[in-house]
């Protein structure tokens, strides 16, 4: 068994692309385990994997909430790309109440992709993108809290929409916002239970080891960490999460390398990391043996 740092929660990631009777038995492993959360991705479609079996984030977290009873589940991330507020409140709200008070929804601004246009729309450019972004999350923080809420936005609305009974988890389910840029931190700053990141959007080469991509990071919540000052808040009241992936080496190769990779991030202030579900093939290709040796608890 690894013994590596404890202040860091472990987490891990299944993308959505299994029939049920083989991803229950992922998600209740992942509880067996001892993992402390469980995520999935939310798009309609994703990357290389546009033309093969993918599932919709909601329905399968609430499937997983009934084979699992005491981890934590959620969206990394969902976004404004295809959802409305109002509607994904109500989801969320009942996703809340089938789990037992076991939900965060993760949130993003979104990026290019399928996502962007698939219902149609012209994709919107990177200040339209976060302007929207933010008032999403604004309007969802209220539709969440508030019984009854009427709002005109620029992008996003609520004519007497109701949120009863309210969520399992006061005031409302926790938000993990992923935010790297200024205006989505300041986001993060005013609404976040968890600041979530991926790495450097902008880098484009083969994933950073654990020391340079600790050092990304760092800096990264050094901004963060100002943020949280500018709006008021301090910032030891938001948990920090880092999503393991294309950018971010996740120390799967190895119970050692993991640690190594989790002792890093600590270092830098990090609460939570999250690895990838290894898969047989790329993307995220491994071994599944590897989560035996890592798992908290064996």
């Amino acid at each position: 068994m690894v013994s590596y740092v404890r202040a860091v929660r472990v987490g891990v990631l299944i993308l959505p692309e299994h029939p049920w009777p083989v991803a229950a038995q992922k998600w209740a492993r992942a509880e067996d385990l001892g993992f402390d959360h469980v995520w999935t991705y939310d798009h309609i479609a994703w990357r290389d994997l546009r033309d093969s079996t993918w599932f919709a984030a909601v329905p399968t977290l609430a499937a997983a909430s009934t084979v699992t009873s005491t981890i934590r589940l959620g969206t990394l991330v969902a976004s404004p790309s295809f959802r409305h507020p109002v509607p994904f409140a109500r989801e969320l709200l009942t996703l809340d109440d089938i789990s037992g008070g076991r939900l965060t929804v993760g949130i993003g601004a979104g990026a290019q992709g399928w996502d962007a246009t698939v219902l149609g729309q012209e994709p919107w450019d990177g200040r339209e993108r976060q302007a929207r972004f933010a008032e999403f999350v604004d309007l969802l923080d209220r539709l969440l809290v508030d019984r009854e809420v009427d709002v005109t936005g620029r992008y996003w609305s609520a004519h007497g929409a109701r949120t009863y009974p309210g969520c399992v988890q006061q005031p409302r389910v926790p938000f993990a916002i992923a935010a790297t840029g200024p205006r989505s931190m300041r986001v993060a700053a005013e609404h976040a239970s968890t600041w979530v990141t991926n790495g450097d959007r902008s880098y484009a080469g083969p994933p950073l080891a654990a020391e340079r991509g600790a050092a990304v990071v760092a800096r990264q919540l050094r901004r963060f960490e100002q943020a949280c000052e500018d709006a008021g808040r301090d910032p030891a009241t938001v948990d920090r999460l880092v999503l393991t992936g294309p950018r971010l080496d996740g120390g799967l190769q190895s119970a050692d390398h993991f640690r190594h990779v989790v002792d890093a991030y600590a270092s830098v202030g990090i609460t939570d990391l999250v690895v990838h579900w290894p898969r047989p093939e790329p993307p995220y290709e491994g071994d599944e043996a590897i989560l035996d040796e890592i798992a908290p608890r064996r």
